[in-house]
């Protein structure tokens, strides 16, 4: 059998503030295949996003171990995680957090400035690239605050791809769209799968959830349940029936 992607044992992680201990997440074992779309659901505090920044190698678990394409996080340095988040993991955030008055080709430029063994050459193939994937090219030019919400969060997709990531991580991404530019952005994430990334999506909306292909349900730390979604929605409004 091959070494999954993803594979967390006994996952847990507690916050400590002052003689208050808060068990964000409690115990998850699960795994994530190459080539997969996962989506982690659950209401507000149910410890999905902190499950999220733990597999995206954000933050340490308090116990348990994680496993990143086979190798145990544990055992990587400062260094080695940084190097490994930049290269090997997209993030697409619910805010954007895309630089302020600055273009959308300078945004998703941003990661590729941490590796200088590239040349200039190389990096505007790149952008230029993860642009035209998220049918953003014809707005490269343009300010990150003269995009609307849905042009932002494109512009964040093709950040996330400009270093061509095994994994995408997507925390709410449509948490502050309208419904039809969530569709969109949940088009863009479909068609990525359908082209082998992986994706890991953090939603607390079930209609999002279900345009994945697998869905981890949490409470209180937990995940209750590891289902394949049989109806997935698809971003066209349409359903597809998964084998």
């Amino acid at each position: 059998m091959s070494t999954p992607l993803i594979e967390a044992k006994n996952l847990s992680k507690t916050y400590v503030s002052g003689e208050v201990e808060t068990r964000a997440v409690r115990e998850n074992s699960f795994v994530v295949e190459k080539g997969e779309f996962v989506a982690i659901m659950g209401p507000s505090g149910s410890g999905k996003s902190t499950l999220m920044q733990m597999l995206g190698l954000l933050d340490r678990p308090t116990s348990g171990e994680y496993f990143l394409e086979g190798k145990n996080a544990k055992n990587f340095s400062d260094d080695e995680l940084a190097d490994i988040r930049n290269k090997k993991i997209g993030f697409v955030f619910q805010t954007f957090n895309l630089l302020p008055r600055t273009t959308a080709y300078e945004n998703v430029e941003l990661p590729l400035l941490y590796d200088h063994g590239v040349t200039n050459k190389i990096n505007k193939g790149k952008i230029k690239k993860a642009l035209k994937a998220v049918g953003m090219e014809h707005r490269a030019k343009y300010l990150s605050n003269q995009l609307s919400g849905g042009e932002k969060q494109r512009v964040a997709i093709a950040r996330a791809l400009v270093t061509e990531p095994e994994i995408i991580f997507a925390d709410e991404p449509t948490g502050n769209l309208d419904s039809k530019s969530g569709l969109q952005i949940m088009a863009i994430l479909q068609k990525l799968n359908n082209e082998g990334k992986t994706i890991v999506l953090v939603t607390h909306e079930t209609y999002t959830a279900q345009h994945a292909k697998r869905i981890l349900n949490t409470k209180d730390g937990e995940i209750i349940s590891d289902e394949i979604v049989e109806k997935r929605r698809l971003a066209d409004g349409n359903e597809s029936v998964l084998k």
